[in-house]
């Protein structure tokens, strides 16, 4: 039975066409991904979903006593006062009512009523309860709270009014699940959580007994999750039954079919091969070998003189380096009584490429501000207080990448300003740089503070690609990045000849480019060799 059916959907913002014609059906168990670039209609497809937006042509059919939960990005509203147990409970009204509904149909049959009706109204509450787990589903709903990288005894009676904004996106998706929804519709779930909590919400999602519709860039999580696509292109849209890759592949045929550049098509399937070549022997074999089964039947295309507009770059070969760019020992990390590192040791070589990985709020951003020079070693200053010794090889030249894209210093207002002062280039030499981050003609004079979360991280990018670094060092470097943007930002790691120090939860982006991971355990950093496949298998060893 269809949990939803949708026939031609049609909407209009601000009395221009966003979505024609848009046809679906989705039933339990199945989870489509949503694909398009920014502004093809992703976030208010899933509203019209939802019942928040209003659905302009076309039917939109739900089924029966269907349960529908939307977790996005906004923040709660009006709940800066209940605590998180209350916010994530709140999302379970149905679960209490129907607890409310067995003790009063108990307390008539004890009194006598075993009528067909009362019997059967019983017995369709009962099996409602024990498909949200019995009368202990409000432990498994507060254990999403766990899973979503929360510390249930420290978090579970704070005031949500305490919460950080990405604190609250999780708490908002910990609400969706925890009323165990048989419509779960999610945008950008992944946002603010670290690696554990992602594989945490694979498993959860995948064993949910409910159709699911998500908006996500992260690769991998796309790949464990989704078992259709949905994609939105000029307002259409295109059903396709199958996983992630397998889309993947069929919209690089069709494209080539279509006359586009053989360019980026070509790239995609050389992703998917590595992507087989590195897991045909992990923890993932299973999956792996059916790629590689899809791979051998995957036409190669013919090469073609078109282009499409995409961001694509890579970084000059840099300065030779000393051998150690840098090494770090006997350090501490630890705020108050708190110790989050101790006796630890971290060095990067000249052309490794180290992936540094751990829980939210383990260290790795303090740890590589350290190593950048934005904190000092036995100074607080209001922070965590560092300790140990830290030695700089000859000749580094480092690129910083911070997560919040720090470049708006001197005064600059526009984008073309910005990359001047920050990489000391001529206007024309800054203007052909910033081409090819898609900040074209009259997109370089922008103003700074009217930049979207996007162009934001693609000035940073470019900034970077400016400086002439020999060694960079990137912290959550794919934020606001859509995917063919984090794939050319891969195309110019991968390729990069200089040293790399990265902290990233796109596990995709860790796989493609480590040479070596760090992780933080227990209060520790531990080398492992080879790249993020590798330190996955050692982990489950």
């Amino acid at each position: 039975m269809a949990v939803l059916i949708a026939s031609s959907l049609a909407k209009d913002m601000a009395g221009q066409p966003l979505l024609r014609g848009v046809s679906f059906k989705l039933e339990r168990r199945d989870r489509m991904a949503l694909s398009g670039i920014n502004g093809a209609g992703k976030t208010t497809l899933l509203r019209m979903l939802a019942g928040e937006e209003s659905v302009d042509g076309g039917e939109l059919v739900i089924g029966k006593d269907v349960r529908v939960a939307l977790a996005d990005q906004r923040p709660p509203a009006d709940a800066e006062r209940l605590s998180l147990r209350e916010f994530v409970l709140s999302g379970a009204r149905e679960l209490v009512a129907i607890e409310a509904e067995l003790s009063r149909l108990e307390q008539a049959m004890a009194g006598g009523a075993h009528d067909r009706s009362t019997l059967g109204r019983y017995a369709e509450a009962q099996a409602r309860l024990e498909h949200a787990g019995g009368y202990d589903w409000r432990q498994r709903a507060l254990g999403t709270v766990r899973g979503l990288g929360f510390d249930p005894e420290a978090d579970l009676d704070r005031p949500l009014g305490t919460f950080s904004g990405g604190e609250l996106t999780r708490a908002t998706l910990a609400r969706a699940l925890a009323g165990d929804p048989d419509l779960l519709l999610l945008d950008e779930p992944t946002n603010h959580l670290d690696i554990e909590a992602l594989e945490w919400l694979e498993q959860a999602l995948t064993g949910l007994d409910a159709a699911i519709v998500l908006v996500a860039h992260d690769r991998w999580f796309l790949e464990a999750v989704a078992t259709s696509v949905l994609e939105l292109e000029g307002g259409r849209g295109r059903y396709f039954p199958g996983p992630w890759h397998a889309w993947r592949k069929e919209k690089a045929i069709r494209e080539l079919a279509q006359g586009r550049t053989s360019e980026r098509q070509q790239a995609e399937i050389e992703r998917l091969e590595r992507f087989v070549t590195r897991f045909r022997a992990g923890t993932r074999s299973r999956q792996a070998k059916s790629r590689a089964r899809k791979l051998e039947k995957m036409e190669r295309p013919a090469q073609s003189g078109r282009s499409s507009k995409a961001l694509k770059f890579e970084f000059a070969p840099p300065a030779r380096s000393g051998r150690v760019v840098f090494e770090l020992v006997g350090a501490r990390i630890a705020v108050g009584e708190r110790v989050l590192l101790s006796e630890g040791e971290l060095w990067l070589e000249r052309g490794e490429h180290v992936s540094l990985v751990g829980p939210n709020g383990a260290g790795k951003t303090t740890l590589i501000e350290l190593l950048v020079g934005r904190r000092e070693l036995d100074s607080a200053n209001g922070g965590p207080l560092i300790e140990g010794k830290l030695r700089t090889g000859h000749n580094v030249k480092l690129g910083f990448l911070s997560q919040h894209d720090e470049f708006n210093a001197g005064g600059a207002r526009t984008v073309l300003e910005a990359t001047q002062r920050a990489t000391g280039l001529t206007p024309a030499k800054a203007h052909s740089l910033l081409g090819r981050f898609l900040f074209s003609g009259e997109d370089a004079e922008k103003p700074l503070d009217g930049l979207s979360g996007g162009e934001r991280r693609r000035l940073s990018l470019a900034i970077l690609v400016g400086s002439g670094a020999n060694v960079l060092v990137l912290d959550e470097p794919t934020n606001h990045l859509d995917l063919s943007s984090r794939e050319a930002l891969e195309e110019a790691l991968r390729a990069y000849q200089g040293a790399v120090l990265i902290v990233s939860h796109d596990r995709a982006l860790l796989d493609a480019i480590g040479t070596r991971t760090v992780a933080f355990e227990g209060a520790r950093l531990h080398s492992y060799s080879g790249g993020w496949a590798e330190y996955v298998r050692s982990r489950a060893s």
